[in-house]
């Protein structure tokens, strides 16, 4: 069993940053997939990036070259980082894991908006 929990979002306006962290606990070593996911109003939940095992990443088109995910395995967390974000950007931000086993978690997501 894996628990998520998610924090960093919040209200910013268009052109600012936002860090999102997802701590992990439980039995946390036989995961093998770390990815964000967002969702909004009216839409289908979407990719928005991912980070492997040894550290690659990938990004969805829409948040290349704006968005970083990263890791910290000491604090067993997980962060997209959010720069020059835009309107288009708001929505509910997912964090999801999943292990060998083919078990997935997701957190409870965090609401980001963008707006003046």
């Amino acid at each position: 069993q894996v628990t998520l929990l998610e924090s960093g979002g919040g209200l910013v306006q268009p052109g600012g940053s936002l860090r999102l962290s997802c701590a992990a606990s439980g039995r946390i070593f036989n995961i093998n997939i770390r990815r964000w996911y967002r969702q909004a109003p009216g839409k289908q939940r979407e990719f928005v990036a991912a980070i492997t095992a040894g550290g690659s990443t990938n990004y969805a088109d829409s948040v290349r070259g704006r968005f970083t995910i990263s890791r910290d395995d000491a604090k067993h967390t997980l962060y997209l980082q959010m720069d020059s974000l835009e309107p288009e950007d708001t929505a509910v931000y997912y964090c999801y894991y999943a292990n060998v086993y083919g078990y997935d978690y997701w957190g409870q997501g965090t609401q980001v908006t963008v707006s003046s």
